[in-house]
């Protein structure tokens, strides 16, 4: 690290400059109209002090008494109502500055317009480094910008600028002022403000969203400020002329690093961001994956939460979604046929046994009756003639096993109602010639 070597010439000619200018300047204070503006601002602002003390516990009272205004309008009243000293002294100072425009000549009012124009733009620079949350960054970026405005209105930015700039240093071919370092503070804290502006109204939005659960909600919003922020910081150092072919470098070594070594993390979290955006499933969905059968109850960074009717919660890996079958049973709409196998003896009539079945399926509560059930033999058995008995339902997240169970308990009732019997296997038992049938105690 080599500093930069400042013409001795240069240094010189600039602490001439500002030591003429604050020569002038306190020669002017002297004379007797300048002397009289800086009475009159001073009496200004005694005047804007005597009426916010006046102002400021009635509209405190007024603003106690608002029942359902926005946040937003809320908080500039309150930011409005501690700055309403400095507000009333704006417009008083710029009244007098135009009344005495009229009345008198324009170096009379040079000094009052100064004041104005530095009062109005510190009250503006107040304001607007409201938005900045960061209670040391909005303090720097704050006096900061007051200490620029007030060597630009005092025609002082240019040396100020040239003597920042002189105090530098190289570090290899980039060289680093105290000017640029200035800049970059500047400008980095305005687009990191601007990135946090439109990362809080996104944000807003994803909360609202309710397909979205609040795990998901949190990974896009982190995400995404993550995205604006270092965007805003790295474009606000290539706007100042920093180097960044270093920090390349360094990033794309670490990229390596990590793809290497968490290369399922990485996955998993992609496969979730895809999951978020296609909405292939979300939470309350019911699925199925291998021998995994439940509802999704959250979506996790890394896996989605699936509870089971047992009670079990099956932590899946976002990946293994996204590669794997899944079935979704209520992915485009809410409908779902179940089929149900049964049979019944040669006996009965099959013409019958189908009628019976239809309606027994239809008597059952979550049966939908515009979609009807229907009936078919499958085939001849052993001992039965099979019958398969299809019926929809419209909620799937109730369970498939208790609604099944419900359309065999009908058809037992209905076959036990009309005389239709279900056959089981019948097995004889033959003992041969010369054998012995022994019978052996029951243990206590």
């Amino acid at each position: 690290m080599d500093p930069e070597v400042v013409s001795p010439e240069a240094l010189t000619q600039i602490s001439r400059d500002v030591f003429l200018w604050a020569q002038s300047f306190l020669e002017s204070l002297v004379r007797p109209w300048n002397a009289y503006q800086l009475g009159i601002a001073l009496a200004v602002f005694v005047i804007a002090h005597v009426l916010a003390a006046l102002i400021k516990p009635r509209m405190h009272e007024w603003m106690r008494g608002l029942e359902g205004w926005p946040k937003w309008r809320i908080r500039a009243l309150l930011v409005f109502h501690r700055r309403l000293r400095m507000v009333l002294f704006v417009l008083l100072i710029w009244f007098v500055v135009f009344v005495m425009r009229e009345t008198t000549w324009p170096s009379r009012s040079y000094l009052l317009e100064i004041i104005a124009d530095l009062s109005t733009a510190w009250l503006l620079i107040a304001f607007a480094t409201r938005l900045i949350r960061n209670a040391l960054m909005r303090s720097i970026v704050r006096y900061g910008a007051w200490i620029w405005v007030t060597l630009s209105i005092t025609g002082l930015a240019d040396e100020a600028q040239t003597l920042l700039d002189s105090a530098a240093f190289t570090i290899g071919e980039t060289r680093l002022s105290v000017w640029l370092l200035v800049q970059a503070i500047v400008i980095v804290a305005a687009l990191l403000t601007l990135a946090r502006l439109v990362a809080g109204t996104t944000a807003a939005t994803i909360r609202k969203n309710d397909d979205i659960s609040p795990a998901m909600q949190v990974l896009a919003i982190k995400f995404l400020q993550v995205l604006l922020f270092g965007t805003a910081f790295f474009l606000g150092l290539r706007i100042v002329g920093v180097d960044l072919t270093g920090l390349a470098v360094l990033s794309g070594a670490i990229g390596v690093g990590l793809g290497f070594g968490l290369q399922k993390v990485v996955s998993n979290l992609v496969s979730g961001i895809i999951i978020l955006l296609d909405k292939s499933i979300k939470p309350g969905d019911v699925i199925s994956l291998g021998d995994t059968f439940g509802w999704i109850s959250s979506l996790g960074a890394r896996y989605v939460s699936v509870v089971t009717r047992d009670g079990k919660e099956y932590l899946i890996p976002n990946e293994d979604l996204i590669t794997g079958q899944v079935v979704n049973w209520s992915h485009s709409n809410e409908f779902v046929r179940l089929d149900i196998y049964f049979g019944t003896a040669y006996g009965d009539d099959p013409h019958k046994v189908r009628e019976i079945a239809i309606n027994a399926a239809k008597s059952v509560d979550r049966v939908l009756s515009f979609k009807a059930p229907v009936c078919h033999i499958v085939g001849f058995g052993d001992s039965s003639v099979d019958y398969i008995l299809r019926f929809w339902i419209r909620d799937p997240t109730g369970g498939l096993t208790n609604i099944r169970g419900n359309v065999y308990l009908a058809l037992w009732d209905a076959f036990q109602e009309h005389g239709v019997s279900i056959p089981f296997p019948q097995r004889e038992v033959k003992v041969l010639e010369g054998s012995q049938l022994a019978t052996h105690p029951h243990p206590e």
